[in-house]
């Protein structure tokens, strides 16, 4: 029967060698960095991360215009995804009456099935270039979210990897030790056996 004495690296005994001292140390600080590290590591990421986006929002909102278009083409229909229920948008030639500079023309992406001579509203640029539209709350959150999780799932990865390392490593230098410690040893036990 195998018993599992706990503690046993922190513990003065003639079984432990240093290999198994700076192991133990070494185990506790890539727990406390993995308990405290990844998270803080996650969050510091997802809130950085929703900073910058939130900041492409605001711009997206101030350079970009919504007008009431015409379409001159008709829209592909959509095509039904098990994946998403939004419909896709695609780029079709609208017109819109800009005031003070007349009709004008452009290429917007507008909602699948839509066809020539309906009334849409399009997104245009300063330049009057059709454009998507600007990013949505959610989109922000769900980017900030996705940043945060990847982060901490990076950090957590990387402690792991260096846990397992540190393990090799201590393994190699343990037994490297037990040999040095036999080789001093076995002369003495010769000496007994003969």
């Amino acid at each position: 029967m195998r018993t599992r004495v706990r503690g046993w690296r922190w513990r003065h005994n003639p079984l432990r060698r240093r290999s198994d001292v700076v192991e133990a140390w070494t185990s506790l600080f890539l727990t406390a960095l993995l308990c405290a590290g990844a998270p803080l590591a996650g969050t510091a990421a997802g809130w950085s991360s929703y900073d910058r986006a939130h900041a492409v929002q605001v711009t997206q909102h101030t350079e970009r215009r919504q007008v009431p278009a015409v379409l001159l083409q008709n829209a592909p229909a959509a095509v039904p995804s098990p994946q998403s229920s939004r419909q896709p948008l695609y780029e079709v030639k609208v017109r819109w009456t800009e005031p003070g500079k007349g009709t004008r023309t452009t290429v917007a992406q507008v909602p699948a099935g839509s066809r020539s001579g309906e009334r849409v509203e399009v997104w245009l640029d300063a330049g009057g270039r059709g454009v998507a539209p600007p990013a949505t709350d959610a989109m922000v959150w769900q980017h900030a979210a996705t940043t945060g999780v990847w982060a901490a799932g990076g950090v957590a990865g990387s402690v792991l990897l260096a846990r397992a390392v540190i393990g090799r490593v201590a393994e190699r230098h343990r037994m490297a030790e037990w040999e040095d410690e036999w080789a001093r040893t076995e002369p003495e036990w010769r000496r007994r056996m003969a």
